[in-house]
């Protein structure tokens, strides 16, 4: 079912990575990024996301490839930018200070450290051995230091139980990193298992709930003679306000959640599935608070008579 809440790798030309956070210059666009000679990279980005072009007012992705020794530099705006190694190391500059993240191979080698941008900065990114990064970014009211979130400081959190097993890394949540408004986490499902379930949804400020814009960015291990992995993930709405996204999911792609209950993920037997989440509202306080969906929410009571994957951790945080 296509979706505009639905972007896939490669659905078109995004915004220039070497020039200044451009609000509103397009939609997604995702796939290879072939950089020519030269050390600032002048492609598209691989993921560009923002407010303007996802239809709502907060939250925003962007995913740079860069090729060996290659940088890109770009300004905050009135954002403030989470910037997470998705593969390979890289330094962080702002303001004449500098941040080498360590970073790692892939997205299934444990959590990364990162950086803090606060909004009204510019910033560069460069990496010797190239590599692919995220730029997290929500709205901000209140200018933060630009800071080093080291990969000893990310709680790694095993949620669920059974075949609603994952691993959660709570690298920028509320109650582990100082910021304005932004909240992103990264989600590691084994093969087979179902994540982001019960089905839940944050769109709406209440006594129990927060009202949060989420991005998901995917990428799927491949299988071990290298063929592609898959998941599935999905997104439906109330009778007040209806939506339905139900989509096949692959490295690269993106789905949007506006509102609604979203879930499940799922990973395909065989092949693990993560996803970066990347989420900010405009209410009051800066708190993920959710409600499962009232038909499902009896599941959370199940895991108590089951074991967790025995998988998972699929790679612990050995610096702590």
């Amino acid at each position: 079912m296509n979706s505009k809440w639905y972007i896939p790798a490669g659905a078109g030309a995004g915004s220039v990575a070497s020039g200044p956070n451009p609000h509103g210059a397009g939609s997604v666009a995702s796939g290879p990024n072939r950089h020519g000679a030269g050390s600032v990279a002048s492609g598209p980005l691989a993921v560009d996301v923002t407010p303007e072009s996802a239809g709502w007012s907060e939250s925003s992705l962007f995913v740079v490839e860069l090729g060996a020794g290659e940088s890109v530099t770009r300004a905050s705006g009135d954002d403030e930018i989470v910037v997470v190694p998705l593969a390979s190391s890289a330094a962080v500059s702002c303001g004449g200070e500098e941040f080498e993240l360590t970073g790692r191979a892939s997205v299934f080698d444990g959590p990364s450290d990162f950086a803090y941008v606060g909004r009204g900065s510019s910033f560069t990114v460069t990496s010797t051995d190239g590599g692919r990064f995220a730029l997290c970014g929500a709205r901000a009211s209140t200018t933060l230091p630009f800071r080093y979130g080291p990969v000893a400081g990310v709680p790694v959190e095993l949620r669920g139980a059974g075949n609603c097993s994952r691993q959660v890394h709570n690298f920028a949540t509320a109650d582990v990193f100082e910021a304005d408004s932004i909240i992103a986490c990264e989600v590691i499902t084994p093969g087979g298992n179902w994540s982001s379930y019960p089905a839940h949804k944050h769109d709406e400020d209440t006594e129990n709930e927060s009202q949060l814009e989420e991005i998901y960015y995917f990428e799927i291990a491949d299988g071990p003679d290298g063929s592609p992995g898959f998941g599935y993930h999905r997104v439906y709405g109330t009778p007040e306000r209806p939506i339905e996204v139900l989509e096949e999911v692959r490295s690269g792609d993106v789905v949007l959640v506006p509102h609604g209950y979203h879930g499940p993920s799922i990973a395909a037997p065989g092949y693990h599935m993560y996803y970066l989440n990347v989420m900010a509202g405009s209410g009051p306080n800066r708190a993920w608070q959710i409600c499962d969906d009232p038909a499902h929410t009896w599941l959370r009571d199940s895991w108590q008579h089951q074991d967790v994957d025995p998988r998972l951790p699929l790679h612990e945080n050995t610096s702590r």
